[in-house]
């Protein structure tokens, strides 16, 4: 049987674990994402530089040749 429980109180989940080892009940940890990961990879997103061009090319000057044959109320 797998039971899930979610809880942010550090207390009630530490009052958990110690509940399980004293009935042996094996505990698995997961999806635990520290504050300071969080933080890491919002940077690390935010920061984010490609190394290479991109493969697609200039999106405005494809936009350009694409609607060439049409007006367009913004590009005079």
């Amino acid at each position: 049987m797998e039971l899930i429980l979610k809880t942010n109180n550090e207390s009630s989940i530490a009052k958990i674990i110690a509940l399980a080892k004293k009935l042996n009940i094996t505990i698995e940890q997961r999806g635990k994402v520290v504050e300071s990961e969080k933080e890491e990879l919002g940077k690390r997103i935010l920061n984010f530089k490609a190394k290479e061009t991109s493969s697609f090319g200039d999106a405005v000057e494809w936009q350009r040749n694409e609607r060439q044959d049409r007006n367009l109320p913004f590009s005079k």
